[in-house]
């Protein structure tokens, strides 16, 4: 598994998202994904607290077990979890990191990620308290989710001497290419790694969906089209699934699994730290582990990028 630098951490190129535990996996699922990962070099593991209800810390916690010194944990705090418990306040910044080590049965946070901005709490404010946190040794680096470039400029000024963050995590794929330029350039520029999430576009790059045919059974996409119909009418359009089947078809001329083809174009792109991929089984877990272990050819990149600029 190749590594790569984030922040003060030395990370794998593959990490895996946590969403998944606490809702579709139980303990034991939980368990099985995460020694799976470990044994496959993954040593990145990113969490919320708001994954599987609050449980998803709890198992990742439990999961790790004695193996905890071999993963970097990441969390993230500021989704809403119920009324009291939200938002990016100082007073609340304290309370959510002591809850988060609580339930992952830890000493301290590898890294702690705002997992958005709150617009009613200035961020100078939020990253005071955050900066407290990393002094009182309870977390040694922190990072922020879904800013926008001008977000990370005005929290790299507000910083000041004290902790900054050393990363982002945002959407990025190949059928999302919204970072592309400014955030990517925002993020070289400020010396922060990007965090990759949705790396597979919702499960359109595994390879399993195919334009005019049924959704697969108990995928994604078929729940979304069942609870998110105005969210799936997006991932579901012509357009995105015509530039799905144009990948396909670069995939069977190359001879570059889809998938493969997804982590690998991350990869390629310099400020990516880690590509973080969801998993519900160790099978998933291998696949995510050996994609994007070989550089893809600067042809096959280009293809690729040429696709979203048609």
């Amino acid at each position: 598994m190749e590594t790569r630098i984030l922040g003060p951490f030395e990370v794998s190129a593959i990490g895996l998202g946590c969403n998944n535990f606490g809702m579709r996996l139980e303990q034991d699922g939980t368990t099985a994904v995460v020694q799976a990962a470990l044994d496959h070099g993954i040593t990145f593991f990113d969490t919320a607290d708001i994954y599987g209800g609050t449980n998803s810390e709890v198992q990742l916690g439990s999961a790790l077990g004695a193996r905890r010194d071999e993963a970097i944990i990441a969390t993230k705090f500021g989704m809403p979890i119920d009324d009291d418990r939200r938002g990016a306040a100082p007073s609340y910044v304290q309370r959510a990191c002591e809850d988060s080590l609580r339930r992952l049965g830890i000493e301290v946070i590898d890294l702690y990620q705002l997992h958005a901005p709150d617009p009613e709490v200035p961020i100078a404010d939020t990253l005071g308290a955050l900066d407290d946190l990393v002094e009182a040794g309870k977390v040694r680096a922190i990072g922020c989710s879904n800013f926008t470039p001008d977000q990370l400029h005005a929290a790299a000024d507000a910083a000041g001497d004290g902790a900054r963050f050393v990363s982002l995590q945002n959407q990025y794929s190949l059928l999302w290419r919204e970072p592309e330029p400014a955030t990517l350039e925002a993020c070289a520029q400020l010396g922060m790694g990007l965090l990759p999430y949705y790396p597979l576009g919702n499960g359109l790059l595994t390879g399993k969906y195919r334009k005019g045919e049924p959704l697969p059974e108990g995928t994604r996409l078929q729940l979304m089209a069942a609870l998110a119909p105005q969210r799936s009418e997006h991932w579901l359009s012509d357009s995105i699934l015509d530039q799905v089947e144009q990948i396909r078809a670069i995939s069977e001329a190359s001879g570059i699994a889809m998938v493969d083809l997804a982590f690998g174009w991350l990869l390629s792109r310099p400020v990516v730290s880690s590509v973080i991929a969801g998993a519900s089984n160790p099978d998933q877990v291998a696949t995510n582990a050996a994609a994007g272990a070989v550089p893809l050819p600067l042809d096959v990149i280009a293809s690729l990028d040429a696709i979203a600029a048609a």
